[in-house]
């Protein structure tokens, strides 16, 4: 009988401690942005230091500048991270999307709630709105980044319904205004009076913004002609 193969050793110490150090380097980014987010929302984007970042995230200031050499780059990190990247993924959902435009409009809505309004990332727009004037450079990458694309994408979005015939032929970018405004409205509660417990201030996030729906597409929508097949082009 053929002896068994020598089991290969297990690795070294110092292996161990690499392999972990590397692991930990490349999740300091990641680290780093969720602190960010933190404190911005917590302090604001004025009253946050570097430092008390890097030290939340359990690295030194160095590192900090490392992998972002200001706390503007940090902020228009933490943007592109949780804004940017949904807004994309939107532009692909609205290019595929076969079913009605209601339908796709609520779609989007509900992704927003699902990844931004019930996340911390929802307190970004309360920074924009108390600190934008003071920082009229980080004003203007905000409504680059986010605002024109956003703007954007729902305004294709209801193009769409109205080239469709689903929709009146209302003026897009209004309809655009609002859908947006109640749910900047919702975001802003929640990091304010919301926060604070007051009696008869509590809010059901999703059974607003099914409300909120409901009244907006009861507005667009056009009666359907007898006949007409759901998702027709």
């Amino acid at each position: 009988m053929s002896a068994l193969p020598t089991p290969p050793p297990p690795p070294s110490t110092d292996a161990q401690a690499g392999t972990a150090r590397q692991r930990r380097k490349e999740a300091r980014p990641q680290e780093l942005l969720e602190a960010a987010l933190a404190l911005f929302v917590e302090k604001g984007f004025a009253a946050t230091r570097s430092e008390e970042v890097a030290m939340r995230a359990g690295v030194s200031k160095g590192t900090l500048y490392l992998y972002f050499p200001s706390k503007e780059e940090l902020f228009k990190a933490v943007v592109r991270q949780n804004l940017s990247t949904l807004i994309a993924e939107g532009q692909g959902l609205v290019d595929g999307f076969e079913g009605s435009t209601s339908d796709l409009l609520s779609c989007l809505m509900e992704a927003w709630w699902n990844r931004v309004g019930n996340t911390p990332a929802s307190g970004i727009f309360k920074i924009m709105m108390s600190e934008a004037r003071n920082f009229p450079e980080l004003a203007q990458f905000y409504v680059d980044e986010v605002v024109k694309p956003s703007q954007a994408l729902l305004g294709r979005t209801v193009e769409r319904g109205m080239r469709r015939g689903e929709f009146r032929p209302l003026p897009a970018r209004d309809v655009v205004h609002a859908l947006i405004a109640p749910v900047l409205f919702l975001a802003m509660h929640k990091h304010s009076l919301g926060a604070c417990g007051l009696e008869g201030m509590e809010m059901d996030a999703e059974s607003f913004i099914q409300t909120q729906m409901q009244l907006v597409l009861r507005g667009l929508e056009l009666p359907r002609p007898a006949g007409a097949v759901e998702g027709a082009k």
